[in-house]
């Protein structure tokens, strides 16, 4: 398995493919690199020489935010939001949807699993 950016992508896929294992790169961005640095697209990832790997992924993080960096900053977006107490920064601290989705139902992802909220027994079903 060949190894960019601290990600062993899968060897037996094309190399376009491969590069979306990567955090932080898409299909979009994976072709727009290899057509930078004149690489084949349809070419296995295993086939590639150990050195057009190493600039492919010094590219790759001279050119893109990916990884562990893209990953820091997403973070410090959430919680920059969060202590400036916007709307957003609520609904992250909540840990409810953020971008207007309704809650009444759905909204699981965010939520959480479903909490079933007991019924308080009456008196009078106690006595009798």
């Amino acid at each position: 398995m060949p190894r960019i950016a601290g990600v062993d992508i899968p060897g037996d896929k094309r190399i376009v493919v491969s590069l979306t294992y990567i955090y932080g790169i898409s299909k979009h961005l994976s072709r727009n690199a290899l057509k930078a640095l004149k690489m084949d697209e349809s070419v296995r990832a295993k086939d590639i020489p150990e050195d057009d790997l190493s600039t492919l992924g010094a590219f790759l993080e001279k050119n893109f935010s990916i990884e562990g960096q893209l990953r820091r900053q997403e973070s410090q977006n959430i919680t920059r939001l969060k202590n400036i107490g916007c709307y957003r920064g609520l609904r992250h601290r909540l840990g409810l949807p953020v971008r207007g989705q309704r809650t009444k139902t759905n909204a699981r992802t965010r939520k959480g699993k479903k909490r079933t909220v007991s019924v308080k027994k009456s008196v009078k079903e106690m006595k009798g």
